[in-house]
């Protein structure tokens, strides 16, 4: 049997060399982010989300732990806590990290499980409301998962309060300052 090392730095190279985009954090090889696409024919198909992936020292004995970097409305995913995922069904000897992408994740948004929710919010709208829940999901997506936007942070998606780039340009010391006096 390989060691627990082994087997990462094995999942690891394949999920590179997978059609997923894998960016490093730091220098090592247990924290990392990947681009998600959502599933075909769901609400969800439209999204592209940055998924950060951490790898405990005991993996693959122990599940890794993967969250949504951007917003994602959904039963089963905290919106707040966007970190709060873990792959409670991991095992060793069934699934890799390529699976979490090809199976996990989607199943995850195709299969909510509204009756176990960590979004409140949204399972109670899935469950009174499935065309509601939809279009909220499509929303979600147009506003927080678009592809151009999956590099910026969540606080920069969703603050309406801070100066475009263009806008903080504009505003030199002189124009903030106001006149010099005569």
């Amino acid at each position: 049997m390989s060691s627990p090392s082994k087997r990462r730095d094995m999942d690891l190279m394949k999920l590179m060399m997978s059609d997923y985009k894998v960016e490093m954090m730091n220098d090592g090889m247990q924290e990392f982010f990947v681009e998600f696409r959502g599933p075909k024919d769901s609400p969800y198909q439209d999204g592209v989300w940055k998924i950060r992936v951490e790898l405990p020292d005991a993996y693959p004995y122990k599940s890794p732990s993967i969250g949504f970097v951007n917003k994602i409305y959904h039963p089963n995913v905290d919106e707040i806590a966007t970190t709060s995922i873990f792959c409670n069904g991991f095992s060793y000897f069934h699934s890799d990290l390529v699976n979490v992408f090809e199976v996990f994740l989607p199943q995850l948004l195709l299969y909510p499980n509204a009756s176990d929710p960590l979004n409140g919010d949204a399972a109670a709208l899935m469950m009174r409301d499935h065309a509601a829940y939809e279009q909220k999901v499509k929303e979600y997506c147009e506003k927080y998962a678009k592809p151009e936007d999956i590099g910026a942070t969540q606080e920069e998606n969703s603050s309406d309060d801070e100066l475009s780039e263009e806008e903080y340009d504009a505003s030199t010391d002189d124009a903030i300052a106001g006149e010099p006096d005569p």
